[in-house]
C-alpha cells in the first residue's frame, strides 16, 4: 500500500505529506481490504491549488479523483472525500454482487498510439507511431458492474466481458451526459 505524493510548481511540506499520506490509508483501509498504489499529485495553477489523485487497487478498479480550491489542504480534502464516496460505492456494490468463481480475468494488449496534427495530411499507408504499449485486464461483468467501474474510475470507456454470454462489451460515457452500451452478440443473433 504506497501513496506517492508530488507537487507540480509548488513545494509539498513534509506535513501536508505525511497528512496525507496517513489519512488516504485510513480512508482506504476502511473500505477495501487489499492493497492499493496510487498518485496524489498537488499543482499550484495561478491563484488556486489543485489535488489529482489516481489509485490502482488491487482488484483491478482504477479510481480517479480531483479537486480545486484556494488552499492546497483543502483541495486534498475535497479529493479525499470523492475518493472516498467512490470507495464506499464499491464496497457497497461488491457486497451486493460477490465475485463468482467464473469470473476470472482476460488480458489484451494496449497501446497507446501518437494521434496526426488538425491539418496533417496522412498518406493512404498513415500508420501512427506507438508510444507506448502494455496489458489492460478483461474481467467478467455485468453490465451494471461495468457501469460501476466506468463511474468510479472516470474514464470515457471500459471494455470487459460480458457476464452472462462471455463476449466483449463496451460501456462508454456519451457527449451528451448519457452511457452507451455496445454489446456485439446482440446484433449477431
Amino acid at each position: 500500500m504506497t501513496l506517492r505524493v508530488s507537487g507540480k510548481n509548488m513545494d509539498v511540506g513534509d506535513a501536508l505529506r505525511s497528512k496525507a499520506v496517513d489519512h488516504f490509508n485510513s480512508v482506504v483501509t476502511k473500505y477495501f481490504d487489499g492493497g492499493y498504489k496510487g498518485h496524489l499529485t498537488l499543482s499550484h495553477d495561478g491563484g488556486g491549488y489543485s489535488a489529482d489523485c489516481v489509485v490502482h487497487l488491487d482488484s483491478g478498479m482504477t479510481l480517479q479523483a480531483s479537486a480545486a480550491e484556494n488552499d492546497p489542504t483543502l483541495a486534498y480534502e475535497v479529493m479525499a472525500g470523492n475518493i472516498e464516496k467512490r470507495l464506499r460505492r464499491y464496497n457497497r456494490k461488491l457486497k451486493q454482487h460477490r465475485r463468482r468463481p467464473e469470473d476470472e480475468e482476460g488480458t489484451a494488449q494496449a497501446y497507446v498510439l501518437a494521434a496526426p496534427g488538425e491539418h496533417d495530411e496522412l498518406d493512404a499507408d498513415f500508420s501512427p507511431p506507438v508510444i507506448a504499449e502494455g496489458t489492460a485486464s478483461l474481467r467478467r461483468l455485468s453490465v451494471g458492474e461495468a457501469v460501476m467501474e466506468l463511474d468510479l474510475s472516470q474514464s470515457d470507456v471500459v471494455v470487459f466481458r460480458h457476464a452472462g454470454h462471455g463476449g466483449l462489451n463496451v460501456v462508454y460515457r456519451r457527449a451528451d451526459g448519457n452511457i452507451g452500451w455496445i454489446d456485439p452478440a446482440l446484433s449477431a443473433n
